[in-house]
């Protein structure tokens, strides 16, 4: 099969091709276990992390990418979910200990034993994949592969980001950085709250402008100040600024949710720009949101479909894929971007 891999950690900006493309052999599910012809995979800034080093990967070479859709072709012995031809998902969480305390109660996203998606198993930039059956998600028959990839992490993990606001209908809520889970935030607010106000924090005009299209009630740049104090903010950006920035627009009791599985150093000196009194003080809190659990996929894929929320997606193929990625980082392509294998 064709697989576009990860070598060694490199630095996007200095190495313009950072994937290769190659020929590696199918692999063999295991008895709990499918095989997946992959049809797309959507791109996630979480891969810059992996191959900037920030998220390292276990081993390499590595197959990146955890939004993964495609037809069973292969199921394990014990495997009985799926069959042969059933159109599923696989998702940031590749697998669990199944045992501890988090996972017996719904929370394998905490688990000590984690193991990621094209981060510690192969992913989903190839022609064919192997996946834990157990974390392998049926998808909606509404969806086109193109549409379904993003859902599988920008959307769950948006969703599990909106449930950790706490927020309510009528509440006002920011979003910070405007990608592929921003977008379909904002789409499952409108729905769900749907007389919560949203205000969206963007660094790039053509995201601003799509958000107000979407239907956010004003739009600025990161460290403009909104028209009003906000009750919750989700921040989706990969760099410490706009968490600094967001805390002067909540109100007292107000909750910041981080979105991001790393953050960038290049500004690491505004985490040395908390003012207490201006940032935290009035009982604001500061969340971050760890991965996702099964539930959240589970769950967002039945609330997306039966809303129902189709993202906004630039397609490329396999082999466009450092293309992709060199888009993502520029924010130069609206929504999510999706690998056409």
């Amino acid at each position: 099969m064709r697989a576009m891999v990860l070598e060694k950690v490199i630095d996007i900006e200095s190495e313009k091709e950072p994937l290769k493309m190659v020929e590696m052999e199918i692999g063999e599910p295991g008895k709990d276990e499918v095989l997946i012809r992959v049809s797309t995979c959507g791109v996630c800034h979480t891969e810059i992390d992996e191959i900037e080093g920030r998220a390292k990967p276990s081993f390499f070479p590595i197959i990146l990418g955890h939004q993964v859709v495609g037809k069973v072709v292969k199921v394990g012995s014990s495997a009985s979910r799926f069959k042969e031809g059933d159109v599923v998902g696989v998702a940031w969480v590749y697998s669990s200990c199944g045992q501890c305390e988090f996972c017996r109660t719904g929370r394998e996203n905490l688990c000590s034993e984690f193991k990621a998606t094209g981060k510690d198993a192969h992913g989903g930039y190839a022609e064919f994949m192997v996946a834990k059956e157990r974390f392998t998600y049926r998808i909606p028959e509404i969806y086109s592969p193109e549409e379904a990839a993003p859902l599988l992490c920008a959307g769950a993990i948006g969703y599990r980001s909106l449930r950790l606001t706490g927020i309510e209908d009528g509440m006002l809520l920011g979003l910070t950085g405007f990608g592929a889970s921003g977008h379909l935030v904002l789409k499952m607010v409108r729905k769900k709250f749907p007389r919560t106000r949203v205000f969206v924090f963007a660094r790039s005009e053509e995201e601003r402008r799509f958000a107000l299209q979407l239907g956010a009630v004003w739009a600025g740049d990161i460290v403009e100040n909104s028209p009003e104090l906000l009750d919750a903010i989700i921040d989706t950006t990969p760099v410490w600024k706009p968490v600094v920035e967001s805390l002067k627009n909540l109100k007292p009791g107000g909750r910041l949710v981080i979105n991001a599985i790393r953050k960038e150093e290049v500004d690491k000196e505004y985490l040395l720009k908390l003012d207490y009194p201006r940032d935290l003080w009035m009982e604001k809190e500061i969340k971050s949101v760890a991965n996702v659990a099964r539930a959240d996929v589970e769950e967002f894929l039945e609330l997306a479909a039966s809303i129902p929320i189709k993202p906004e997606v630039q397609i490329y193929l396999l082999e466009e894929a450092n293309r992709a990625l060199r888009d993502l980082k520029k924010g130069s392509v609206r929504g999510a971007k999706v690998l056409s294998i």
